[in-house]
């Protein structure tokens, strides 16, 4: 990340892959910072790319910046541990979360996703330094969470993003047996869908991509083929004309928040908007239904200390299984550019890059 370290591990050298342009990642090499007291050396094992780093690749979040060296969907092996660390060893297999500053406002009120350092340059220029397509990296061990070691490192990469859904989840205060509906068997969808389910919740997951409805299906879920019905009128049908308790939106667009709104009972209703969109979606609301209804909108963004041990313990338990959501097909470092060239595909799930290997 942007929390600089002296260089120096032995003179060594991490290659690392990063976004120079739109549509172009390049791997570059830098000097691999020193292990400092607090820190780990991570041998890093795969990083999926996520929809900030195609997002970018496609050129829809250019307002970031460029050169990216992002990459937060990472797992590692410790390599070496700092003479202060005491909750990891070396052997252990770990996935990288946020590393707060520790002191700065957001940080001293939990907030780590918001912390002021995260979104710094580095002091070599790159932006969002998280450095996770790697094949070797030094992180604060504030951000690091260890998981089982007989996890797939692809499905190890979803701590952060499952973090997110945990965090979302808990501001919507999810309840046994109630009715969710997501919106969106994507990647992050079908993360909501499963915690929902985990909450003991019935799950009704909205779709009209045929391999997205077919991997949903294959989770177990009641589905909504939206090719084949009227989605609002769907969720109505399924729910004896009641609607649902929650909606998740997990697709970034209008029309989606526009359904979510219908789908939602007639008193108490919640909608939890997960879904960045580029172009920003428009949400349209008739401020007296939401007073008269009693309706809520909710907003959910990053995760905390909290949602990452939790989504690191589901991850290892199997509480929620990510292994439907990792494209068969994975790319070595060496072939970054294919692998967002992958990844960009439509209907995709996440693609994996392995970083020992060439």
């Amino acid at each position: 990340m942007n929390l600089e370290r002296k260089c120096g591990v032995m003179g060594m050298k991490m290659k690392f892959g990063c976004l120079v342009k739109k549509g172009v990642a390049e791997v570059r090499e830098r000097d691999l910072p020193e292990v400092g007291p607090y820190d780990v050396l991570l041998h890093m094992k795969a990083c999926n790319i996520c929809t900030t780093d195609y997002g970018q690749w496609l050129g829809l979040r250019e307002h970031q910046g460029y050169p990216m060296a992002g990459g937060h969907e990472a797992a590692g092996i410790v390599e070496q541990v700092g003479e202060k660390v005491t909750d990891l060893k070396i052997g252990d297999m770990v996935a990288t979360g946020y590393e707060g500053c520790g002191h700065c406002p957001a940080c001293r009120e939990g907030h780590i996703d918001q912390c002021e350092e995260i979104r710094k340059d580095t002091e070599d220029g790159y932006k969002w330094g998280f450095f996770g397509f790697s094949n070797y990296c030094v992180k604060n061990s504030s951000g690091v969470y260890k998981v089982a070691n007989d996890l797939n490192p692809s499905e190890a990469g979803f701590m952060e993003p499952l973090a997110t859904v945990i965090h979302g989840a808990k501001k919507l205060r999810l309840k046994p047996f109630e009715t969710v509906v997501v919106i969106g068997a994507g990647t992050m969808g079908l993360i909501n869908a499963q915690t929902a389910k985990a909450y003991g919740c019935r799950v009704i997951v909205s779709e009209m991509i045929p391999k997205k409805i077919e991997t949903a299906k294959a989770m177990g879920f009641e589905v909504i083929d939206c090719n084949e019905s009227n989605p609002v009128e769907k969720v109505k049908e399924l729910t004896e004309g009641i609607g649902a308790d929650a909606v998740i939106v997990a697709v970034g667009a209008t029309s989606a928040n526009s359904q979510g709104l219908e789908m939602l009972k007639q008193n108490d209703g919640r909608m939890l908007l997960f879904a960045a969109g580029y172009p920003v979606p428009e949400l349209k609301v008739d401020s007296n239904m939401l007073h008269y209804r009693k309706m809520e909108l909710i907003g959910t963004f990053g995760a905390d200390h909290e949602d990452f041990k939790e989504a690191a313990q589901a991850l290892s338990t199997k509480v929620v299984d990510v292994s439907k959501l990792v494209e068969e097909k994975k790319f070595p470092l060496s072939r970054l550019q294919e692998a967002y060239e992958e990844a960009s595909k439509p209907g995709m799930y996440r693609v994996s890059v392995m970083l020992d290997e060439e």
